[in-house]
């Protein structure tokens, strides 16, 4: 499979690319210091030059508070870019399997959210990237739009390595316990994101690991996982935070990975499977 990953320094492009180069795939990876995803001719032209098969677009600007202070900037990178995205994968036929969030939700839902709940985004992130997905479905089966959530990896910042980093430098931690959703790790979503390509899945996925947790309880399976007491992970209320948060969070935010479950595929693992590889790995 001839792939094109944009976002490729990202934590998900750069596993992505080593995962799918091992897998057999012929993958060339770019970041923005090659490729400006907002660029409309540069898109056209590397993705007319490359012929893909298979774009996987993991470019985006995931700073969510950052977002709110440059709506701008966030609505070209989350949703205008994935319509040149789409527009050049058209003219190639190529498969386009494009990333998205949780945050596309309010959070009042008292379920967890499935593929055909309507999304109804409370932040400048979650809006831009719901107008991303829209620009992506825009070109019908041959396109993915996958949903995940809470995403970490081995590469660049994510919350187990700040969480790891904040357990060496103080006794206590304070996280939020009224924000739950699945946390996911790069390392079993990306063979997931290469069935969706190599089977041209289209439409909407939730692809997510298993069992959901607050955020609360995330940090306690981190310190657990590191081999430390969690009760130093004390619980606090997204209202008291100090300083509050810039972008609205959905309080829930948990996706049933439904469409994926439907198709008969293998739910990816219970989180704390992979949170326990990949502490060791950043350990190492």
């Amino acid at each position: 499979m001839r792939v094109l990953i944009t976002g490729g320094l990202g934590q998900l492009g750069r596993e992505a690319a080593l995962q799918w180069a091992a897998a057999g795939d012929e993958v060339t990876a770019v970041d923005r210091d090659v490729l400006d995803v907002t660029d409309r001719s540069a898109v056209r032209s590397a993705i007319t030059t490359l012929q893909p098969q298979v774009v996987l677009h993991a470019a985006a600007y995931t700073a969510v508070d950052a977002c709110e202070a440059d709506p701008d900037g966030a609505m070209q990178l989350n949703a205008l870019a994935v319509r040149w995205v789409a527009e050049a994968c058209d003219a190639v036929d190529a498969h386009l399997v494009t990333l998205s969030t949780d945050y596309v939700f309010d959070g009042t839902k008292a379920d967890p959210y499935h593929e055909w709940d309507v999304p109804n985004p409370q932040s400048v992130y979650g809006r831009t990237k719901r107008a991303g997905e829209l620009e992506a479905l825009a070109l019908g089966p041959r396109a993915a739009v996958v949903r995940t959530s809470w995403l970490c990896g081995r590469y660049g910042s994510n919350m187990v390595a700040t969480i790891m980093r904040l357990a060496a430098e103080h006794d206590r931690l304070r996280f939020v316990d009224d924000q739950w959703g699945h946390p996911t790790f790069c390392s079993d979503l990306v063979p997931a994101l290469r069935r969706v390509a190599l089977e041209r899945a289209s439409g909407v996925w939730h692809l997510t690991n298993q069992e959901p947790t607050s955020w609360f309880g995330f940090a306690q399976s981190v310190l657990t996982a590191m081999g430390q007491d969690p009760q130093r992970v004390e619980p606090v209320a997204t209202t008291d935070l100090q300083p509050p948060r810039p972008a609205l969070r959905p309080a829930n935010s948990v996706l049933d990975n439904a469409a994926a479950r439907g198709a008969g595929w293998p739910a990816l693992r219970n989180y704390r499977e992979p949170l326990a590889e990949l502490v060791a790995a950043l350990r190492a």
